[in-house]
């Protein structure tokens, strides 16, 4: 199974505008957004989802964590309002862990 964050933006196949990053941590605007803003974080390894991490990994999940609070904290500041949602099973379409900080009303969908 393809996997987009791996595959295409880490590997740097896919351009992305970067919103803040770190040794662990990639956070940028979505390059299909489905709301006005629409931020995703995910970790530089592959891990499928939240619930695969390992015993030894919090200090990623700290890392992560972080970088969501401060994406978080400066979408709420420039737009008063913003959600922090991230996917599991059916529900998670690229099986990369990704959390989406977004703000507004969704798009309409086209088809």
């Amino acid at each position: 199974m393809s996997d987009f964050y791996c595959d295409e933006v880490l590997s740097g196949k896919t351009a992305i505008e970067r919103v803040r990053e770190t040794a662990q941590v990639l956070a940028f605007r979505h390059t299909r957004p489905a709301y006005p803003v629409h931020i995703v974080v995910i970790p530089k390894v592959h891990i499928p989802s939240l619930t695969d991490f390992a015993p030894g990994d919090g200090s990623l999940l700290l890392e992560m964590l972080t970088v969501i609070r401060e994406v978080a904290q400066q979408v709420l500041a420039e737009q008063g309002a913003c959600r922090v949602v991230t996917n599991l099973g059916e529900y998670q379409e690229s099986k990369h862990l990704h959390w989406h900080v977004i703000s507004g009303e969704r798009f309409p969908i086209n088809g």
